[in-house]
């Protein structure tokens, strides 16, 4: 199964049923993630190095994204291990912010662009 497989295997199993246009448009989203990630990698890294949290942050990343451009993307709940997203008032794209955040704490420290903090 390849990297994008992998993205787009997790984030579906995470988005729960889909129609075939959502699903269609989560693969393109899963691959435009790892893509992007990949190329945000500290010099030397892989994505095969960080391969769980670089496949986690990518399906968190396309799900954000799938959420901004469905016309009724409001979460109504979705759970990724200690993260829980529900929709609240008008808060607009709360939920795609939210996931968003998730992510890039996930792949901080794999990126060059990005501060994370190591330990205390």
């Amino acid at each position: 199964m390849t990297l994008n497989e992998q993205v787009f295997a997790q984030a579906a199993l995470l988005a729960g049923e889909l129609e075939g246009k959502q699903a269609d448009m989560l693969k393109a989203l899963c691959a435009a993630a790892a893509g992007s990630l990949a190329a945000r990698l500290k010099d030397g890294l892989n994505p095969e190095d960080c391969e769980a949290d670089f496949i986690a942050a990518a399906s968190l990343f396309a799900l954000a994204s799938l959420n901004c451009v469905e016309e009724n993307g409001q979460v109504q709940e979705f759970k990724a291990g200690d993260l829980t997203v529900k929709q609240g008032g008008t808060a607009g794209d709360t939920p795609a912010r939210c996931l968003r955040w998730e992510a890039e704490r996930l792949i901080a420290p794999y990126l060059k662009d990005c501060f994370a903090f190591a330990g205390v």
